[in-house]
Protein backbone atom coordinates (compact mmCIF):
# COMPACT_ATOMS: atom_id res chain seq x y z
CA UNK A 1 0.00 0.00 0.00
CA UNK A 2 2.68 2.21 0.77
CA UNK A 3 4.53 2.16 -3.02
CA UNK A 4 0.71 1.95 -4.25
CA UNK A 5 0.53 5.71 -2.72
CA UNK A 6 4.34 6.72 -3.12
CA UNK A 7 3.57 6.51 -7.09
CA UNK A 8 0.10 8.55 -6.63
CA UNK A 9 1.76 10.65 -4.71
CA UNK A 10 4.81 11.06 -7.12
CA UNK A 11 2.40 11.24 -9.64
CA UNK A 12 0.21 13.94 -8.68
CA UNK A 13 3.89 15.92 -7.63
CA UNK A 14 4.93 15.68 -11.21
CA UNK A 15 2.12 17.37 -12.71
CA UNK A 16 0.95 19.66 -9.94
CA UNK A 17 3.62 22.28 -10.45
CA UNK A 18 3.02 22.74 -14.21
CA UNK A 19 -1.24 21.75 -14.05
CA UNK A 20 -2.65 23.38 -11.31
CA UNK A 21 0.22 24.81 -8.05
CA UNK A 22 -0.18 28.51 -8.97
CA UNK A 23 -3.81 28.68 -9.42
CA UNK A 24 -2.85 30.66 -12.83
CA UNK A 25 -3.90 27.45 -15.07
CA UNK A 26 -6.75 26.54 -13.43
CA UNK A 27 -8.04 30.36 -14.11
CA UNK A 28 -7.35 30.03 -17.18
CA UNK A 29 -8.86 26.41 -18.41
CA UNK A 30 -11.47 26.06 -16.17
CA UNK A 31 -12.72 29.19 -14.12
CA UNK A 32 -12.96 31.80 -17.13
CA UNK A 33 -15.65 29.47 -18.17
CA UNK A 34 -17.77 30.09 -15.07
CA UNK A 35 -20.13 27.11 -13.94
CA UNK A 36 -19.13 25.53 -17.03
CA UNK A 37 -15.33 25.14 -15.70
CA UNK A 38 -16.83 22.86 -13.14
CA UNK A 39 -18.15 20.37 -15.61
CA UNK A 40 -14.47 20.89 -17.13
CA UNK A 41 -13.37 20.12 -14.03
CA UNK A 42 -15.12 16.87 -13.06
CA UNK A 43 -14.40 15.39 -16.83
CA UNK A 44 -10.62 16.32 -16.30
CA UNK A 45 -10.80 13.91 -13.18
CA UNK A 46 -12.05 11.20 -15.40
CA UNK A 47 -9.67 11.26 -18.02
CA UNK A 48 -6.48 11.51 -15.66
CA UNK A 49 -7.99 8.50 -13.70
CA UNK A 50 -7.52 6.39 -16.80
CA UNK A 51 -4.49 7.71 -18.36
CA UNK A 52 -2.48 7.73 -15.09
CA UNK A 53 -3.21 4.49 -14.79
CA UNK A 54 -2.43 3.42 -18.60
CA UNK A 55 0.79 5.37 -18.25
CA UNK A 56 2.41 3.56 -15.02
CA UNK A 57 0.97 0.12 -16.15
CA UNK A 58 2.71 0.78 -19.79
CA UNK A 59 5.82 1.66 -17.53
CA UNK A 60 6.21 -1.38 -15.90
CA UNK A 61 5.38 -3.86 -18.79
CA UNK A 62 7.61 -2.27 -20.47
CA UNK A 63 10.54 -1.47 -18.00
CA UNK A 64 11.95 1.39 -19.79
CA UNK A 65 14.62 3.68 -18.30
CA UNK A 66 13.36 6.19 -20.76
CA UNK A 67 10.37 7.43 -22.62
CA UNK A 68 12.08 6.95 -25.46
CA UNK A 69 11.41 3.12 -26.34
CA UNK A 70 7.64 3.33 -24.70
CA UNK A 71 6.46 5.90 -26.97
CA UNK A 72 8.01 4.43 -30.09
CA UNK A 73 6.49 0.78 -29.15
CA UNK A 74 3.03 2.05 -28.47
CA UNK A 75 2.63 4.88 -31.23
CA UNK A 76 4.75 2.90 -34.39
CA UNK A 77 7.23 3.47 -36.64
CA UNK A 78 5.50 6.72 -38.39
CA UNK A 79 3.46 8.21 -35.52
CA UNK A 80 6.35 7.35 -33.01
CA UNK A 81 8.50 10.05 -33.93
CA UNK A 82 6.31 13.03 -33.58
CA UNK A 83 4.60 12.00 -29.98
CA UNK A 84 8.56 11.78 -29.07
CA UNK A 85 8.92 15.21 -30.60
CA UNK A 86 6.65 16.54 -28.66
CA UNK A 87 6.96 14.74 -26.01
CA UNK A 88 10.61 16.38 -25.43
CA UNK A 89 9.26 19.42 -26.53
CA UNK A 90 7.32 19.56 -23.93
CA UNK A 91 9.81 18.51 -21.18
CA UNK A 92 12.16 21.51 -22.31
CA UNK A 93 9.19 24.02 -22.70
CA UNK A 94 7.11 23.27 -19.04
CA UNK A 95 10.69 22.99 -17.66
CA UNK A 96 11.35 26.67 -18.83
CA UNK A 97 7.66 27.46 -17.66
CA UNK A 98 8.59 26.07 -14.01
CA UNK A 99 12.00 28.14 -13.73
CA UNK A 100 9.56 31.31 -14.53
CA UNK A 101 7.12 30.26 -12.27
CA UNK A 102 9.48 30.02 -9.44
CA UNK A 103 10.56 34.30 -9.99
CA UNK A 104 7.16 34.51 -9.83
CA UNK A 105 6.80 33.07 -6.39
CA UNK A 106 8.94 35.14 -4.76
CA UNK A 107 8.42 38.06 -6.44
CA UNK A 108 5.04 38.27 -5.70
CA UNK A 109 5.45 37.34 -2.35
CA UNK A 110 8.65 38.03 -1.41
CA UNK A 111 9.52 41.57 -3.85
CA UNK A 112 12.24 39.73 -4.73
CA UNK A 113 13.37 40.35 -8.29
CA UNK A 114 11.72 37.76 -10.88
CA UNK A 115 15.19 36.17 -11.96
CA UNK A 116 16.52 35.44 -8.07
CA UNK A 117 13.57 32.91 -7.50
CA UNK A 118 14.29 31.44 -11.24
CA UNK A 119 18.21 31.65 -10.56
CA UNK A 120 17.89 29.79 -7.41
CA UNK A 121 15.54 27.40 -8.80
CA UNK A 122 18.06 26.43 -11.94
CA UNK A 123 21.05 25.77 -8.85
CA UNK A 124 18.39 23.29 -7.10
CA UNK A 125 17.33 21.99 -10.26
CA UNK A 126 20.78 21.05 -11.97
CA UNK A 127 21.69 19.44 -8.32
CA UNK A 128 18.71 17.22 -7.87
CA UNK A 129 18.63 15.48 -11.28
CA UNK A 130 22.52 14.51 -10.90
CA UNK A 131 20.86 12.28 -8.12
CA UNK A 132 19.38 8.71 -9.28
CA UNK A 133 15.72 7.83 -10.26
CA UNK A 134 14.37 6.68 -7.19
CA UNK A 135 15.30 9.62 -5.09
CA UNK A 136 14.12 11.84 -8.24
CA UNK A 137 10.89 9.68 -7.22
CA UNK A 138 10.81 10.45 -3.40
CA UNK A 139 11.57 13.97 -3.43
CA UNK A 140 8.42 14.32 -5.76
CA UNK A 141 6.79 12.65 -3.80
CA UNK A 142 7.89 13.76 -0.38
CA UNK A 143 6.43 17.26 -0.71
CA UNK A 144 3.30 16.67 -2.59
CA UNK A 145 0.72 15.93 0.75
CA UNK A 146 1.75 19.37 2.25
CA UNK A 147 0.35 20.99 -1.04
CA UNK A 148 -2.35 18.58 -0.58
CA UNK A 149 -3.48 19.74 2.73
CA UNK A 150 -3.20 23.21 1.91
CA UNK A 151 -5.44 23.81 -1.19
CA UNK A 152 -7.83 21.50 0.67
CA UNK A 153 -7.91 23.92 3.54
CA UNK A 154 -7.74 26.79 0.55
CA UNK A 155 -10.86 25.39 -0.48
CA UNK A 156 -12.76 25.35 2.43
CA UNK A 157 -11.63 28.82 3.32
CA UNK A 158 -12.73 30.17 0.42
CA UNK A 159 -15.96 28.49 0.23
CA UNK A 160 -17.07 29.69 3.77
CA UNK A 161 -15.59 33.23 2.96
CA UNK A 162 -17.59 33.83 -0.06
CA UNK A 163 -18.61 37.66 -0.34
CA UNK A 164 -21.04 36.48 -3.79
CA UNK A 165 -22.63 33.43 -4.58
CA UNK A 166 -21.68 31.54 -7.78
CA UNK A 167 -24.26 32.95 -9.93
CA UNK A 168 -22.99 36.52 -9.17
CA UNK A 169 -18.99 35.62 -9.96
CA UNK A 170 -20.11 33.81 -12.96
CA UNK A 171 -20.14 36.83 -15.42
CA UNK A 172 -16.48 37.89 -13.74
CA UNK A 173 -15.19 34.68 -13.94
CA UNK A 174 -16.55 35.10 -17.96
CA UNK A 175 -14.47 38.23 -18.45
CA UNK A 176 -11.07 36.27 -17.83
CA UNK A 177 -8.54 35.93 -20.18
CA UNK A 178 -8.39 32.58 -21.96
CA UNK A 179 -6.78 31.13 -25.50
CA UNK A 180 -9.31 28.34 -25.58
CA UNK A 181 -12.47 28.36 -27.04
CA UNK A 182 -15.25 26.32 -25.05
CA UNK A 183 -15.02 24.37 -21.75
CA UNK A 184 -15.73 21.03 -23.39
CA UNK A 185 -12.26 22.01 -25.96
CA UNK A 186 -10.47 23.43 -22.78
CA UNK A 187 -10.69 20.48 -20.40
CA UNK A 188 -9.55 17.84 -23.32
CA UNK A 189 -7.03 20.74 -23.83
CA UNK A 190 -5.95 20.43 -20.18
CA UNK A 191 -5.76 16.53 -19.90
CA UNK A 192 -3.43 16.22 -22.90
CA UNK A 193 -0.95 19.00 -22.09
CA UNK A 194 -0.51 17.48 -18.08
CA UNK A 195 -0.35 14.09 -19.62
CA UNK A 196 2.55 15.39 -22.01
CA UNK A 197 3.90 16.73 -18.74
CA UNK A 198 4.01 13.66 -17.06
CA UNK A 199 3.66 10.77 -19.83
CA UNK A 200 7.77 10.41 -19.70
CA UNK A 201 8.42 10.40 -15.82
CA UNK A 202 5.51 8.09 -15.16
CA UNK A 203 6.64 5.49 -17.55
CA UNK A 204 10.20 5.64 -16.12
CA UNK A 205 7.65 5.49 -12.40
CA UNK A 206 6.49 2.46 -14.08
CA UNK A 207 9.47 0.53 -14.83
CA UNK A 208 11.01 0.99 -11.91
CA UNK A 209 7.94 -0.67 -9.83
CA UNK A 210 8.57 -4.01 -9.90
CA UNK A 211 4.82 -5.30 -9.31
CA UNK A 212 2.30 -4.62 -12.16
CA UNK A 213 -0.59 -3.96 -9.62
CA UNK A 214 1.20 -1.48 -7.58
CA UNK A 215 2.55 0.15 -10.93
CA UNK A 216 -1.30 0.59 -12.26
CA UNK A 217 -3.23 1.28 -8.96
CA UNK A 218 -0.45 3.62 -8.15
CA UNK A 219 -1.18 5.55 -11.44
CA UNK A 220 -5.11 5.26 -10.75
CA UNK A 221 -5.03 6.74 -7.48
CA UNK A 222 -2.93 9.26 -8.59
CA UNK A 223 -4.60 10.44 -11.75
CA UNK A 224 -8.39 10.23 -9.15
CA UNK A 225 -6.31 12.39 -6.76
CA UNK A 226 -5.20 15.01 -9.18
CA UNK A 227 -8.67 15.73 -10.64
CA UNK A 228 -10.30 16.10 -7.64
CA UNK A 229 -7.56 18.52 -6.34
CA UNK A 230 -8.44 20.64 -9.84
CA UNK A 231 -11.96 20.38 -8.64
CA UNK A 232 -11.06 22.25 -5.18
CA UNK A 233 -8.74 24.71 -6.70
CA UNK A 234 -11.03 25.41 -8.99
CA UNK A 235 -14.20 26.47 -6.82
CA UNK A 236 -11.27 28.16 -4.60
CA UNK A 237 -10.36 30.22 -7.32
CA UNK A 238 -14.32 30.40 -8.77
CA UNK A 239 -15.52 31.80 -5.13
CA UNK A 240 -12.70 34.45 -5.20
CA UNK A 241 -12.35 35.45 -8.79
CA UNK A 242 -13.50 39.27 -7.76
CA UNK A 243 -10.77 39.68 -5.36
CA UNK A 244 -7.79 37.27 -6.94
CA UNK A 245 -8.47 38.18 -10.77
CA UNK A 246 -5.27 40.12 -11.64
CA UNK A 247 -2.96 38.26 -9.49
CA UNK A 248 0.23 36.14 -11.61
CA UNK A 249 -0.39 33.65 -8.58
CA UNK A 250 -4.77 33.09 -7.49
CA UNK A 251 -4.07 30.09 -4.96
CA UNK A 252 -1.03 32.72 -3.16
CA UNK A 253 -3.11 35.55 -3.20
CA UNK A 254 -6.07 34.02 -1.87
CA UNK A 255 -3.56 32.82 1.41
CA UNK A 256 -1.43 36.05 1.87
CA UNK A 257 -5.37 37.71 2.07
CA UNK A 258 -5.82 35.23 5.12
CA UNK A 259 -2.58 35.76 6.89
CA UNK A 260 0.45 36.51 5.81
CA UNK A 261 2.79 34.45 8.05
CA UNK A 262 0.80 31.84 6.57
CA UNK A 263 1.79 33.09 3.07
CA UNK A 264 4.83 32.39 3.24
CA UNK A 265 4.42 28.75 4.35
CA UNK A 266 2.25 28.64 0.83
CA UNK A 267 4.96 30.02 -0.73
CA UNK A 268 7.44 27.67 -0.37
CA UNK A 269 4.80 24.83 -0.76
CA UNK A 270 4.11 26.00 -3.90
CA UNK A 271 8.10 26.73 -4.78
CA UNK A 272 8.41 23.01 -3.54
CA UNK A 273 5.71 22.00 -6.07
CA UNK A 274 7.38 23.88 -9.11
CA UNK A 275 10.24 22.31 -8.14
CA UNK A 276 8.92 18.88 -8.79
CA UNK A 277 7.49 19.42 -12.04
CA UNK A 278 10.60 21.34 -12.99
CA UNK A 279 13.13 18.55 -11.83
CA UNK A 280 10.73 15.68 -13.53
CA UNK A 281 11.22 17.60 -16.77
CA UNK A 282 14.71 18.23 -16.82
CA UNK A 283 15.09 14.52 -15.56
CA UNK A 284 13.06 13.08 -18.06
CA UNK A 285 14.71 15.27 -21.06
CA UNK A 286 17.89 14.42 -19.76
CA UNK A 287 17.30 10.51 -20.07
CA UNK A 288 16.16 10.61 -23.31
CA UNK A 289 19.23 11.50 -24.86
CA UNK A 290 22.34 10.45 -22.81
CA UNK A 291 22.55 8.10 -20.20
CA UNK A 292 22.09 9.30 -16.69
CA UNK A 293 24.10 9.74 -13.68
CA UNK A 294 27.36 10.07 -15.96
CA UNK A 295 29.57 13.04 -16.86
CA UNK A 296 28.10 13.57 -20.26
CA UNK A 297 24.60 14.00 -18.32
CA UNK A 298 25.54 16.14 -16.04
CA UNK A 299 27.27 18.54 -18.62
CA UNK A 300 24.10 18.26 -20.50
CA UNK A 301 21.51 19.13 -17.83
CA UNK A 302 23.80 21.91 -16.80
CA UNK A 303 23.91 23.28 -20.48
CA UNK A 304 20.28 22.67 -20.70
CA UNK A 305 19.14 24.21 -17.60
CA UNK A 306 21.22 27.26 -17.85
CA UNK A 307 19.40 27.98 -21.82
CA UNK A 308 15.78 27.55 -20.25
CA UNK A 309 17.01 30.11 -17.11
CA UNK A 310 17.64 32.43 -20.05
CA UNK A 311 14.55 31.39 -21.83
CA UNK A 312 12.10 32.03 -18.54
CA UNK A 313 12.31 35.76 -18.89
CA UNK A 314 9.80 35.99 -21.32
CA UNK A 315 7.49 35.63 -17.83
CA UNK A 316 5.03 32.84 -16.37
CA UNK A 317 1.82 34.43 -17.31
CA UNK A 318 2.46 34.93 -20.98
CA UNK A 319 4.68 31.28 -20.68
CA UNK A 320 1.20 30.16 -19.69
CA UNK A 321 -0.97 31.54 -21.93
CA UNK A 322 0.95 30.57 -25.36
CA UNK A 323 3.02 26.92 -24.01
CA UNK A 324 0.19 25.30 -22.30
CA UNK A 325 -2.43 25.48 -24.86
CA UNK A 326 -0.02 24.14 -27.72
CA UNK A 327 1.06 21.55 -26.09
CA UNK A 328 -2.50 20.85 -25.15
CA UNK A 329 -3.26 20.34 -28.57
CA UNK A 330 -0.21 18.86 -29.97
CA UNK A 331 -0.57 16.23 -27.05
CA UNK A 332 -3.72 14.64 -28.34
CA UNK A 333 -1.29 12.65 -30.64
CA UNK A 334 0.16 11.34 -27.22
CA UNK A 335 -3.84 10.69 -25.93
CA UNK A 336 -4.50 8.66 -28.87
CA UNK A 337 -1.42 6.61 -28.47
CA UNK A 338 -2.30 6.24 -24.87
CA UNK A 339 -5.66 4.94 -25.64
CA UNK A 340 -4.67 2.36 -28.50
CA UNK A 341 -1.84 1.03 -26.43
CA UNK A 342 -3.22 -1.31 -24.55
CA UNK A 343 -5.23 -2.98 -27.44
CA UNK A 344 -2.23 -2.66 -29.69
CA UNK A 345 0.12 -4.39 -26.81
CA UNK A 346 -2.10 -7.35 -26.48
CA UNK A 347 -1.86 -7.91 -30.39
CA UNK A 348 1.98 -7.58 -30.51
CA UNK A 349 1.97 -10.46 -28.00
CA UNK A 350 -0.58 -13.07 -29.57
Amino acid sequence: MFRILKIASAFIGIIVGAGFASGQEVLQYFTSFGHLGTAGAVLATMLFAYLGMTLTSLGHRMKTPSHKDAIYKISGRYLGPIVDGIIIFTLFGVGVVMIAGAGSILHQQFGLAPFIGSLIMAILVIVVVMLNVHRVISAIGSITPFLIIALILVGVYSLSTMDLSFAELDPIAKEQKTTLPNWFISSINYVSFNIAVGAAMSLVMGGAEKDRRTAKIGGLLGGLGLGLLIVISHLAIFSKINVVWSAEMPTLKIVNDVSPVLAIFMALILFGMIFNTAVSMFYAFTARFVEMRTKQANLFILITVVVGFVASFVGFTDLVAFFYPLIGYLGLFLIGALIYAPFKLAKDEQ
